[in-house]
């Protein structure tokens, strides 16, 4: 789809499960599981969905998924489909390679969400886009190199310290235009400085949600993750969004839903539910 000046795709990057317990919180197993099946292990499958933006002479990517830097045992505690975690497998698609791509937007760094920033080449782990810029809150940097106990275990350093390393980081504080047409929004409930870009157009913008609604089941402003740091930050920041979105026709871009891509949405009594399915 086109919004603004930039064309906009959905690319996955690689297919894996959690435990649907922590990933709807509060809410019972009675509800949850009417929008997502669970297996016997209680595990639900979950995607790793990127946007690729293309214009203004600039090739973005906006998360980086897995990548294929997990051990045997991790693959396993995850079950990661790794047929489905190749990079270059999923931007060929589009005719483009790591090289092509010329700015990264990270919305945070928890290890589905910038596994494969790096690779490992020649025995060394570098940046994974060479000729990219990559693009951070400041907050979340600081957070994310220094995490607090319940926060560690979603970092894996191996996927963010080689950019800082390597000179292709960029930290930037607050909300702000990055590019022309696309602005960047930050969120503080799932985690310090979670930055989502609004790619704009004349009739309606496209919004990553990213992990302040990481699939559409997650639409009810209660419906949260017990992996949000900060439950009460959250809802609130969900009815805010989530009514701006609908006053300002936004499309809202699911990162981790296994089915829906994206969807128009709409009020339904109490909730704000989706619309219409779009694929990107």
């Amino acid at each position: 789809m086109k919004f603004g000046n930039y064309e906009c795709y959905s690319v996955e990057m690689g297919r894996f499960s959690l435990d649907g317990g922590p990933m709807f919180g509060v809410v019972p197993k009675a509800l949850w599981e009417k929008k997502i099946a669970a297996d016997n292990k209680n595990l639900i499958q979950l995607t790793t969905r990127s946007l690729l933006i293309k214009g203004e002479g600039r090739t973005i990517l906006v998360d980086t998924g897995l990548g294929n830097k997990f051990s045997e045992k991790l693959k396993k505690i995850y079950k990661i489909d790794e047929g489905s975690t190749d990079i270059d497998l999923a931007l060929a698609k589009y005719e483009l390679t790591c090289s092509d791509i010329t700015d990264v937007i990270i919305t945070h760094l928890h290890f589905d969400h910038t596994g494969g920033s790096t690779s490992i080449k020649e025995g060394k782990t570098v940046p994974t886009f060479p000729n990219a810029t990559y693009y951070l809150q400041k907050d979340h940097w600081e957070s994310a190199i220094k995490p607090n106990a319940g926060d560690a275990a979603s970092y894996m350093k191996e996927d963010f310290m080689p950019l800082e390393e390597y000179g292709v980081l960029r930290l930037i504080k607050g909300q702000k235009e990055l590019f022309k047409g696309i602005d960047i929004i930050v969120t503080q409930g799932h985690t310090r400085g979670q930055q989502h870009p609004l790619v704009k157009g004349k009739t309606n913008s496209l919004f990553f949600c990213a992990d302040l609604i990481p699939t559409s089941a997650h639409l009810p402003y209660s419906w949260r993750m017990a992996y949000d740091n900060y439950p009460v930050t959250i809802v609130s920041e969900k009815e805010k969004f989530l009514n701006r979105a609908l006053k300002e026709k936004w499309i809202l871009f699911f990162e981790h839903d296994p089915d829906i891509v994206a969807a128009s949405i709409r009020q339904d009594k109490k909730n704000i539910v989706t619309d219409k399915k779009i694929n990107i």
